[in-house]
């Protein structure tokens, strides 16, 4: 059984203490383990949030840190690395729900060194375009599905991975705005002939942001995927399928329905009735678009 542990949370706009406190809970009655819990704030811009967070680092074994400006989504799991000082970091994201009253413990009886424990999608409405996404996806999470391809299904949301692969495999800080940064640290991860342990532990993803925010946010990971498409070959889906349009003029029609509809998708997308396939269609069109101005 491991017997150190540094859980590492990285907080922006949202509030960490539930969660935090229910891993400091289980944190404690785990028998003989040696733990901390380090929240650092990468520069949210609700202060009152952040003020009220810093509480957080009056809690025995506990620390926060506010960062004055974004540092992005890299960078900042880096930081934490750095500042933790246990041989095992639990990386989580800030809106997770840990509902498992052995979640803790679960991660310090498995094995590897790199641990997956996956997500659970919570309940929602219907009209809620993340919601209905997740849900959709949802029977890909299970561990069996994950060991299929594990190093594609690998995220940050809820990992266990050794301190010193974190210090020789550190997160690439050239990835500043949304997205992909831990589909290229499983890449990285397999170059190394560094194995995924999946295993089921896993955290809940009840926390669903509102239809015009996830297409926004949507729009900013396929701008990120079409910065470092080098990089990603391999990795997405998305780049497997548009590489696989081999014939020219259907890229160009799938350009045009875009630069010709795409509002109306997005209108869709962003209003209380969203469809995943029109999602799934605007997506497309809206990569393509971006690759063929470059």
């Amino acid at each position: 059984m491991r017997k150190e542990l540094s859980i590492l949370i990285p907080m922006y706009n949202a509030d960490p203490r539930p969660m935090a406190r229910e891993l400091f809970r289980q944190a404690q009655i785990v028998s003989d383990l040696d733990y901390e819990l380090i929240v650092v704030d990468d520069g949210s811009s609700d202060t009152a949030l952040v003020e009220q967070c810093s509480e957080i680092g009056t809690w025995p074994h506990c620390r926060f840190m506010a960062l004055e400006e974004n540092i992005g989504r890299a960078r900042v799991r880096n930081l934490l690395c750095t500042l933790a000082q246990k041989e095992w970091l639990l990386f989580l994201d800030c809106d997770m729900t840990i509902f498992d009253p052995g979640f803790i413990i679960n991660y310090m009886m498995s094995g590897g060194d790199v641990v997956y424990g996956g997500y659970k999608v919570g309940e929602g409405n219907d009209g809620n375009l993340r919601y209905r996404y997740e849900k959709a996806n949802e029977h890909m999470h299970t561990a069996e599905q994950r060991r299929l391809r594990p190093y594609q299904h690998f995220h940050t949301a809820n990992f266990l991975v050794s301190r010193s692969i974190m210090m020789a495999h550190p997160f690439d800080e050239s990835f500043r705005s949304y997205g992909y940064e831990d589909v290229l640290f499983g890449k990285q991860l397999k170059q190394a002939g560094i194995s995924i342990t999946h295993i089921n532990n896993p955290a809940g993803f009840f926390s669903f942001e509102d239809n015009a925010h996830f297409v926004s946010k949507t729009e900013e990971g396929l701008r990120t995927l079409h910065e470092k498409r080098q990089l990603l070959r391999g990795y997405s889906q998305m780049l497997t399928a548009v590489e696989g349009i081999h014939i020219a003029p259907v890229r160009w029609l799938i350009r045009l329905w875009h630069w010709l509809f795409g509002w109306l998708e997005r209108r869709n997308l962003c209003g209380k009735h969203p469809s995943l396939k029109v999602f799934k269609l605007y997506k497309l069109g809206y990569f393509l678009t971006i690759t063929n101005k470059q």
